[in-house]
């Protein structure tokens, strides 16, 4: 999972991007301090991992992954060239989804690119400037496939009729994600790799006094919120500064830190969680003496393609998946018991992956 950190400039990005990877990015008070994109992968620290590790003692335990890129500070003109523009729109069409970091405090030492703080014009403006490099993209396929209906070719005209319809919602100033289209339809869509067809997670970054406060009560989280809900977008609450302080802290103490300030999660740990929501993944578990590992799918995803993600041999040979949910081998304490027990299931082609599936592939090639 790859995600791109945006957000207008001295709004808490860099800040936050070395707070979750600890990747030393330069944060400072001026516009444009980040210029080549900055990419830090982290663990995801799942505990199910961590109790198979405890259980079977393996040589090697492997976490799923996040890649997150700092991409620099856009700004309004960004999709016509202005401040670094286009080069960094080109970066965000590598990612999975966008977080969008969003100013929610007030700090006079913290200069504002438009200003004064305002969240809902923050989030407009990149949005703008989203929609606008989108806009382009998509008259610039509709206008080839025009020119390409003389070859009698209909994909051309399913093309074109596509580009009509997204244009039409992105000329209504809403993120190309809104547009209703048939799967047929979007998967034309995704080849034009449009920036407002990602999902979007909205963190809203608060002061250091605020964190122990309910979100409702705070007026500019409360518009970040009513604004994601009506685009389909997840919201976290975060405090960039907090995030840098607990950083470095070893486990134990980060914990009693979020405790002691009445947060039950670190902003990262959060941050993960609503990317997973909202891309729609899960993660299933293998174990054993050599390994213990968590691996990335999408929900939904059956046993035989669960299995390429391993290697493509398992997937060419499939013959059963052997599964049984990771709560009843940490209760019975291994496979033999879950096995004498009767809960280790066989399933076939057709099962469906569930999250936490403790998972032994039989395959024949």
């Amino acid at each position: 999972m790859k995600l791109g950190i945006v957000g207008l400039p001295n709004v808490g990005k860099s800040t936050l991007f070395n707070a979750i990877t600890n990747a030393g990015a330069q944060a400072a008070n001026y516009p444009f301090c980040t210029i080549e994109p900055n990419t830090g992968v982290v663990a995801v620290l799942d505990a199910r991992v961590k109790g198979l590790a405890e259980m079977y003692h393996p040589k090697k335990t492997t976490y799923a992954s996040v890649e997150f890129v700092d991409i620099a500070g856009l700004v309004r003109g960004a999709s016509k060239g202005e401040g670094l523009g286009n080069r960094f729109l080109s970066h965000i069409r590598e990612v999975d989804a966008l977080v969008h970091v969003v100013r929610c405090f007030e700090d006079a030492n913290v200069v504002h690119v438009d200003g004064g703080v305002d969240p809902l014009r923050d989030m407009e403006t990149i949005g703008i400037e989203l929609i606008l490099a989108d806009m382009d993209t998509v008259a610039r396929r509709g206008e080839k496939a025009r020119k390409m209906f003389k070859t009698g070719d209909r994909k051309f005209e399913e093309e074109a009729a596509v580009a009509d319809k997204l244009l039409a919602v992105l000329e209504g100033e809403k993120p190309a994600r809104l547009c209703a289209l048939t799967p047929e339809e979007k998967e034309i869509a995704d080849g034009w790799f449009l920036l407002t067809d990602k999902p979007v997670i909205y963190a809203a970054n608060i002061a250091e006094d605020d964190v122990s406060k309910d979100p409702q009560t705070l007026p500019l989280v409360r518009k970040v919120m009513e604004r994601a809900a009506g685009e389909h977008a997840e919201v976290i609450v975060i405090s960039a500064k907090i995030e840098e302080e607990i950083a470095g802290l070893p486990e134990e103490e980060k914990k009693l830190f979020l405790s002691e300030l009445g947060i039950g999660e670190s902003g990262l740990d959060r941050l993960i969680h609503a990317s997973y929501r909202l891309l729609g993944l899960i993660s299933f578990l293998t174990a054993g003496e050599d390994e213990c590992r968590a691996w990335t799918i999408k929900a939904g995803t059956k046993a035989p393609q669960a299995a390429g993600k391993i290697h493509t041999d398992f997937e060419r040979g499939f013959i059963r998946a052997e599964v049984v949910p990771y709560e009843s081998l940490l209760r019975l304490g291994g496979m033999t018991h879950c096995r004498e027990k009767g809960l280790v299931r066989s399933e076939g082609k057709d099962y469906v992956m569930q999250d936490g599936d403790v998972t032994l592939f039989r395959f024949n090639v």
